[in-house]
């Protein structure tokens, strides 16, 4: 299992908050391990570029060398699992700041990723309609909501595998979890 890391540091959410570098987390993500001129060509950006980024990511453990995939100059690049959490609340204001626009970053990728999904669903076949949606609200503490969120996190975890261990039928399924206070409602939630 894979245990939380907590990210505060400044540099490591400047890292994280660049467009092109959270553009090079989704494609590994999405694709497995790649070379900068791979990503180059995919993402439309030099390989220069790309090259440049990934080494940013890979100083802070965001990604990481595939060296058995090595050949001469070329280096191969991978994300793995990991539980990465931020603390949007952040007394430093700057840290605040960063968070936010990772998170405001995030939100318009997962935008593009569904409205993509709706454009491309008639390719899906039996997937088509794989669709598991929930809406709902509860009234709890803010320990008891970190405590869900920690729950949901486990449930998450327990279905990730590796690429090399996936069931041939197995696809990569998006999941995306936010939870926020309602604002106006009164905190007994009597009207």
């Amino acid at each position: 299992m894979v245990e939380p890391r907590e990210i505060t540091d400044v540099d490591e959410l400047r890292t994280l908050a660049h467009p092109l570098r959270q553009r090079i987390l989704r494609h590994l993500g999405q694709h497995g391990p790649a070379t900068a001129s791979i990503l180059g060509k995919a993402l439309g950006e030099s390989s220069g570029a790309t090259s440049y980024h990934l080494r940013m990511l890979a100083k802070h453990s965001f990604v990481e060398e595939v060296p058995e995939r090595a050949h001469g100059r070329e280096r191969w690049w991978r994300t793995f699992t990991q539980d990465l959490r931020f603390r949007p609340g952040a007394k430093d204001p700057e840290v605040a700041a960063l968070v936010e626009q990772l998170n405001q970053l995030k939100l318009a990728a997962d935008q593009e990723l569904f409205a993509d999904f709706l454009r491309r669903r008639g390719e899906l076949g039996e997937w088509a309609d794989a669709l598991p949606y929930s809406r709902g609200s509860l009234r709890v503490t803010l320990p008891e909501l970190h405590e869900f969120f920690d729950e949901y996190m486990a449930l998450l975890k327990r279905y990730q595998r590796p690429v090399g261990e996936m069931p041939a039928d197995a696809r990569h399924v998006a999941v995306r979890f936010f939870a926020f206070p309602v604002p106006g409602a009164p905190p007994d939630g009597r009207p």
